[in-house]
This record gives C-alpha cells, structure tokens and sequence, in this order.
C-alpha cells in the first residue's frame, strides 16, 4: 500500500461529511393562521394535523401535483429581513397538510416556498416577522 492512500481516504471521508452536513434546500417561509380546513390534500379531515400543530402548506415549489401532501419537512430558520429574528438552534418537524395557493386562509407572504402554521412558524422564528429564508429538507 502506497502512502498516499491513506490521504485520498481521509479527503474523501472529509468530503462525504461535508456533504451529508448540508441541510438541503434554501426557501422562503411565510405562515398562516386558522381557519386550516378544508384543505387541498385531505379535505375536512381533522386528524391530518399532527398534534404539535406543527404542519406546513407546500408552495409551488414543492407542491409537486399534490405529491407533497403527507411529507414531513425539517425546517429552521437560516436568516430574516430584521436581525434576531430566527431562533437559533431550532428545527422542526413539519408535515404538508394543504397547498399554499388554494389554503382558506391565505399566507402572509406569496410566493413562500413552504407556509407554516403559526405554532410551527413560533417554533423557528419571532411570529410578528411576514417571512424568514428557510433551509428545509424532506425526510
């Protein structure tokens, strides 16, 4: 065994990290508050809420024909337009419930990528702000 091999072994394990570190893609996130039902995915159905409240209407992003209803996202807040607006070290667990452009109660801010209940929004981020820049991933 050569004494490079060691090396190109430790770059491609640093490497691999690197990527498995980087959470996903990068949106905006508006939020929404009651009336939730009926929504585009499940109807008037009360048990598609999670009883954390924390679920999410999918923006024409990932909205995806429909597909999008039932995935679960993990969000946080990455930056917002007032500093000290994102609440560090939080990520939540979102499911899609509905679809931002047709929800009964309309989002704060068109044209989010993914639009959270209230609780889910006060989860990542100070509620009075319109919007913040997310980072989400499905799981």
């Amino acid at each position: 065994m050569s004494k490079q091999q060691p090396w190109l072994f430790i770059i491609l394990l640093l490497l691999t990290t690197l990527f498995y570190l980087s959470y996903g893609d990068v949106g905006a996130a508006a939020h929404y508050s009651p009336p939730y039902i009926p929504t585009a995915c499940f109807g008037n159905d009360a048990s598609q809420f999670p009883s954390s409240n924390l679920f999410a209407a999918a923006g024409e992003g990932i909205w995806d024909n429909g597909a999008s209803c039932g995935r679960q996202y993990l969000v946080r807040c990455i930056s917002a337009a007032t500093p000290r607006t994102c609440k560090p070290g939080q990520t939540i667990q979102v499911r899609i419930v509905d679809r931002a452009q047709t929800s009964v109660s309309r989002p704060s801010s068109n044209g989010a990528t993914i639009v959270l209940s209230t609780t889910a929004f006060g989860a990542i981020a100070n509620p009075s702000a319109a919007s913040v820049n997310v980072e989400f991933q499905q799981v």
